[in-house]
């Protein structure tokens, strides 16, 4: 008896001692060497957006995806499965079109800005006032647009880290206020995209635009400088509707996968479950929302982790609301979050890991960047400090960060757009992915790392 007492303190202790870092960094290959190969993703994303479609917040869309969500993460394990209700506001889009009445007469190809309000009734005939730049447009005077349809035709720059996407959204998301300013009666923006397509690519205006306001399709602004510089005066005619549901019920879907042994830590990831209209919200964001399903479930194969991995399906990035509301709901809960993270940039290959300030001195940081290592990723030298709208609540509220870089050089070709579709999909990129993801939630839920840790000089 005395024997077996001895016995079961032994295996207690051990059972409470750290992973080594050598368990670990196997732990993690062979994590990331299953999830190179395993098809969880790819069925995730298929099913959404065949089974669902394109999800906007405020339609009877948004309310299947709800349910399928629920479906998806039981169907797969998760426990604690449940729905997170909160209200958004909703902009719905109505017919759009937009023309040349004159010189040449032709059609224009365009989706209306989020937030937009609608022409008049019979649409809305004007001069265009054409600039190249936006910040020649910011450059006029107060009334110097006044009755004038601004156009900004200024290209955005193709990078692999998105950053050319953050130089440009200013003219999307206050260009319409600013036209406005002065004296612009409705607004048109080249589309926020690196593709040639005449596919055009939606978002939101922020502040709410207070004029008609739509964004081109690439080779539509380049036909408008032609024939501007013409040197006759072109008119655009818009006629462009849409409705507004001031609260529009919205969801966030939440499951778990429960720490054996400190289950109140929780490892917060996930994507948006919402999507645009025009396509099937294939890479923005269903492939987030399989990206990080399949990463959690594929690292807790087997044993289940020590720390409780949560994923979260945010109901309203595109218009906002999820983020601030999952945030408040967990205020309670943010001190015992051991770190979150957003997958929303596309399917393809992760190209670089900016993990917390704290922590990265820790033999699982040391496990993680093994495990990386040939999958030709850069751990970066500086910390994370933001990982995307939907985990800026909690990362405000204390909550370390993780930040996961996919390549962003084709995102931008696709999002927003009619041509968000699951054929543009690369399984294989989309593995290297999810590898990188659950290789770094196995680490995290089965060591005591903490992110909140000083960093050692």
């Amino acid at each position: 008896m005395r024997h077996a007492s001895a016995l079961f303190f032994a295996a207690a202790l051990l059972a409470a001692a750290p992973v080594h870092a050598a368990d670990l960094a196997a732990g993690a290959t062979a994590v990331r060497d299953k999830a190179l190969i395993d098809p969880t993703a790819w069925k995730v994303v298929e099913s959404l957006t065949t089974e669902v479609g394109a999800r906007p917040v405020g339609t009877p869309a948004m309310m299947r995806a709800r349910d399928w969500a629920v479906a998806t993460l039981n169907g797969l394990g998760f426990e604690n499965v449940h729905v997170e209700p909160f209200a958004a506001k909703a902009w719905i889009r109505g017919e759009e079109l937009a023309e040349v009445i004159g010189p040449s007469p032709q059609k224009l190809q365009i989706l209306g800005l989020g937030d937009s309000p609608p022409t008049p009734k019979g649409g809305l005939t004007a001069e265009i006032a054409l600039f190249r730049t936006y910040q020649a447009m910011l450059d006029q005077p107060p009334g110097a647009l006044a009755g004038k349809i601004a156009v900004v035709t200024q290209p955005m720059a193709r990078t692999q880290d998105a950053s050319g996407y953050g130089a440009m959204i200013v003219a999307r998301a206050r260009g319409p206020v600013e036209a406005a300013k002065r004296g612009a009666v409705g607004y048109l923006v080249r589309s926020l995209s690196t593709s040639d397509s005449r596919l055009p690519h939606a978002g939101y205006t922020d502040p709410p635009a207070t004029i008609p306001a739509a964004a081109l399709s690439p080779p539509d602004a380049e036909q408008l400088e032609r024939l501007v510089a013409r040197g006759k005066p072109v008119s655009v005619r818009l006629a462009m509707s849409s409705s507004v549901v001031p609260a529009a019920p919205c969801w966030n879907v939440v499951g778990e996968i429960r720490g054996r042994e400190k289950p109140d830590e929780v490892i917060v990831v996930g994507g948006h479950l919402e999507s645009w209209d025009p396509g099937t919200g294939a890479i923005d964001d269903g492939a987030g929302v399989a990206i990080t399903t399949a990463a959690a479930h594929l690292a807790t194969q087997g044993e289940r982790p020590k720390r409780t991995i949560r994923v979260v399906m945010w109901g309203s990035e595109e218009q906002g609301g999820s983020g601030g509301a999952y945030a408040r709901a967990h205020a309670a809960e943010v001190g015992k979050v051991v770190v979150v993270g957003e997958a929303d940039i596309g399917a393809d290959r992760v190209w670089r890991v900016a993990l917390p300030a704290g922590g990265r001195d820790h033999p699982a940081a040391k496990a993680y960047a093994a495990a990386l290592a040939p999958l030709g990723v850069v751990m970066a030298s500086e910390p994370a400090t933001r990982g995307g709208a939907d985990v800026d609540g909690l990362v405000k509220a204390g909550a370390p960060v993780v930040q996961i870089s996919q390549d962003a050089s084709r995102y931008f070709d696709i999002h927003h757009s009619a041509d968000d579709t699951l054929d543009k999909i690369d399984p294989a990129a989309m593995g290297q992915a999810v590898a990188v993801w659950a290789s770094f939630l196995y680490v995290a839920a089965n060591s005591d790392v903490d992110f909140r840790a000083a960093a050692k000089p």
